[in-house]
Parts: C-alpha cells; sequence; structure tokens
C-alpha cells in the first residue's frame, strides 16, 4: 500500500516507518520542516531503509501542506502532535493548533481524496485517573491537562467525521510507549540517561501514580494490525498490556540494571500540579484482542533492556543533568 505517516520523524512514527518498510508498503514520511533540514529521529535509520522513503518536510498546521501529503496515499497513520504535558501548562495555544487544527487538516485532506483508511493517534491521558480497571474504550474521559484535552477533541473529531461523512477511520490510542529514540520529557529515558550520566541521585516527580508500559515495538505492530483489520473501522481501540506499574517501582528496575547504589529524590519541579496528574492508568486490551489477535511480546524487563542499550549507545542525543519539559 501508499501510506503517509505524519510526525514520522518522532519516536513512535520513526519505529513505524520501519515497521511498514519491513512490510513492503510505500512510506511517505511527513515531518516537521525546518531550516536545519532535520528528519528528526529518521536521521538514525539505516541507509537501506530511508532510500525506500520519500521524505516530505511540512507543517502538520497547514492545509495545504497536509493535503499535498496524503494526495496518492491509500491509507495515513496520523501520529504527529506534540506531547509533552508540562509545555502544555504554559503553552496550550500551541496544543490546539497542532493537535486539534492539525488533526482537522488531516481528516480534511482524506475526505477530499477519499482515502482508504485513516488511523488517528490518540493517548491514555484522555482518560484521565482511572475511574475504573482495566480502563476499556468506554471508559469516561477527563481532561487533566491542556495536552490531554487537546488529544480529546482531536479524538471527538475523528468520531464526528466518521459518523457525518462514513468515513473509515480508527482511534488508536496507546498508553505509555517507550524505547529506543524516546526523548526524555519522557520518564524511563529520564531515568536511563541520568543513571549512564554517572548521576547518583536520580530526579522524579511523583513516586506514587501507576502506568501501563508497552514497548514501542508492540505498539507499531498495534497499528499495523488495527490498520489491516475491516473489524477496526469506526473503533476507539486501546494499545495496553493490561499490567501496571507505579513510577517508583519502574525506577527501581532500571537501577537494578544498571546502578544499584542510586537513589530516588523528589525533585518538586517535576511535580505536576494535584488536579493534573493522572494517578493510575491500567489499560484494558479486550477490544485489540478480539478484533485483530495482537498480543505484547515484550515483558517490561526486557523492553528496558533494549532501551538501556540504546541510551548507552546514544547518550549524547540527551542533556541528563536538566530538566526536560
Amino acid at each position: 500500500m501508499r501510506v503517509c505517516v505524519t510526525g514520522a520523524d518522532g519516536f513512535i512514527g520513526s519505529h513505524l516507518v520501519e515497521k511498514l518498510v519491513a512490510r513492503g508498503e510505500k512510506v511517505k514520511a511527513f515531518v516537521y520542516y525546518n531550516s536545519f533540514n532535520s528528519w528528526g529521529w529518521l536521521d538514525q535509520l539505516p541507509r537501506s531503509i530511508l532510500q525506500e522513503v520519500e521524505v516530505f518536510a511540512g507543517d502538520i498546521r497547514d492545509p495545504n501542506g497536509v493535503r499535498e501529503a496524503v494526495k496518492g496515499m491509500e491509507a495515513v497513520y496520523h501520529l504527529a502532535a506534540l506531547i509533552a504535558i508540562p509545555f502544555s501548562y504554559h503553552s496550550p495555544d500551541s496544543y490546539v493548533d497542532t493537535n486539534v487544527k492539525g488533526t482537522l487538516n488531516v481528516l480534511q485532506a482524506a475526505k477530499a481524496l477519499e482515502t482508504s483508511r485513516v488511523l488517528i493517534t490518540s493517548t491514555s491521558e484522555v482518560y484521565g485517573t482511572a475511574q475504573y480497571v482495566p480502563i476499556d474504550e468506554k471508559h469516561p474521559f477527563q481532561g487533566q491537562s491542556p495536552y490531554s484535552a487537546t488529544k480529546i477533541g482531536a479524538d471527538r473529531l475523528a468520531e464526528s467525521f466518521y459518523r457525518s461523512f462514513d468515513m473509515p477511520i480508527t482511534i488508536v490510542r496507546p498508553f505509555n510507549t517507550y524505547g529506543p529514540r524516546q526523548s526524555a520529557r519522557a520518564v524511563i529515558p529520564t531515568i536511563i540517561s541520568q543513571l549512564l550520566a554517572g548521576q547518583k541521585q536520580i530526579k522524579l516527580g511523583s513516586l506514587t501514580p501507576t502506568r501501563d508500559f508497552n514497548y514501542v515495538k508492540d505498539t507499531v505492530n498495534g497499528f499495523y494490525q488495527i490498520a489491516n483489520s475491516d473489524l477496526t473501522i469506526g473503533e476507539e481501540i486501546n494499545i495496553a498490556t493490561q499490567q501496571e506499574i507505579s513510577i517508583g517501582a519502574l525506577a527501581q528496575e532500571i537501577i537494578r540494571q544498571i546502578n544499584p547504589d542510586a537513589e530516588l529524590v523528589c525533585d518538586e519541579q517535576r511535580l505536576r500540579p494535584e488536579n493534573s496528574e493522572v494517578n493510575r492508568l491500567l489499560g484494558s486490551n479486550e477490544k485489540i484482542r478480539k478484533l485483530t489477535g495482537w498480543t505484547p511480546s515484550y515483558t517490561l524487563e526486557q523492553g528496558i533492556r533494549e532501551t538501556v542499550d540504546w541510551v548507552r549507545n546514544n547518550l549524547n542525543a540527551y542533556k541528563a543533568d536538566i530538566y526536560n519539559i
């Protein structure tokens, strides 16, 4: 198939491009235009993969560029988004422009061009703190940060285009994804990079919240299987392991693997406002299993080990001595 991946220069997007090329898809990688001619994490892919990819530099906020990128594509995987929660506290306008209007641009282009499949990327943050577990797709939504609020808005726009125009749309909702090439604004590379930089005191925010962590290869496999099942059209689908771990226990596992002598300390600037902190995320994967047969292949221990190995070989990509928002 001819497929467009928006946000292809990002963490999950770059892994998805690898997956699709390996499966023989003809990939157009939509990356964020910049004067450095940087293709983000795509720059790290082997030449043998990149030579199979058509790179399109643009801005998801611009409807004209989005339409040009989607033209001729049979499927669109829409991953482009602003994702960091702390940054959304002081720059919410940019999240509306990117996450809501950017998604609208993709939907409008796909509608006009009659694209055969459209996958809109959501986030487990749209659920807020769990009101019951495991969190299934019928769980209420709660915008506990400007970031999550804009993702709720984008999801509901996607639903409206499915219901109003009978478009072949699926909302894909990964729980916390981690792995190689993730930025230090996420907790796992934050812990790993501090440890590998030789720090003995590992600075984190709250240690009590729980999360359901997907290894990135499992996440992109979920995307692929969802896109290749007609049963998923018109659905909202979690990608989750259906297992949870507290941030404190997660940090101790990473410390055990790298430097057992290190200790955790609470850094106040890393704490979310009390009513904004999502205290528990544990996702149900019953729906994705039923519709696609997807199951996770990596344990948390295996995934962390692979992530540690990658960060160790790419430590210069991280500024471990500062708080990355």
